[in-house]
């Protein structure tokens, strides 16, 4: 019922794109072209891609050209931010963009050949700059920052200050202490020359000890 009223309150050109949208990418996602090997594609489906890049471009023209606007009015005041957030959602940019970005990366992880004959995917890097512009205005940006990044894993005491460079001494640890610390229990890795101590994290992880 919900999805009905969003629907309703739409308007009819907007409720068109987002089901020619939609038709795209299903026309891009039949079972039988996954796996293909690049280069062999129906030329129905080329044209099909062809036809979803210049639509991405046509919808990246404009939200170009609408971000740099709620920008600059978005800037004045948290208050502002809000209602030019509400203006943007129930734009190209709130409705169409979102769920085009999901289609494409599932689209890319089934069918990255097809994708990258298409030529869809640059079009909308193009759109990165604009859309970090105006979400850096959000209100508790930076305390939403910190907490993304202040993960529990070996990343921990890059946050907490204790990196090895504020150490005065820098252990060197050998290839044969590694693999014997390891064969006694440890669980020590090497990521671009240094050695993490993921024993910890271990305990936390979800993926198994096979993909650490």
């Amino acid at each position: 019922m919900d999805q009905e009223l969003y629907s309703k309150e739409r308007s009819a050109s907007l409720d068109l794109l987002l089901r020619f949208q939609r038709l795209l990418v299903s026309k891009l996602y039949p079972a039988d072209c996954v796996g293909q090997v690049p280069n062999t594609y129906s030329p129905d489906l080329l044209g099909v891609g062809s036809l979803l890049k210049k639509y991405i471009a046509l919808l990246c023209t404009h939200i170009g050209d609408i971000l740099p606007v709620a920008t600059s009015i978005a800037c004045t005041s948290h208050r502002h931010f809000a209602e030019v957030s509400c203006v943007v959602d129930g734009d190209l940019t709130g409705i169409l963009l979102p769920e085009l970005v999901v289609s494409i990366v599932l689209l890319l992880s089934k069918n990255a050949g097809l994708m990258q004959e298409a030529g869809a995917i640059p079009l909308l890097a193009g759109l990165l700059e604009h859309l970090d512009r105006f979400n850096h205005l959000a209100p508790g940006k930076e305390r939403d920052d910190n907490e993304d990044l202040a993960w529990p894993g070996i990343m921990g005491s890059f946050f907490t200050g204790q990196s090895c460079r504020n150490n005065e001494e820098v252990t060197l640890i050998r290839k044969a202490d590694l693999e014997n610390h390891n064969k006694d229990g440890g669980f020590w890795t090497v990521i671009d020359g240094k050695v993490y101590d993921i024993k910890d994290f271990q305990t936390q992880s979800l993926t198994g000890s096979s993909i650490l």
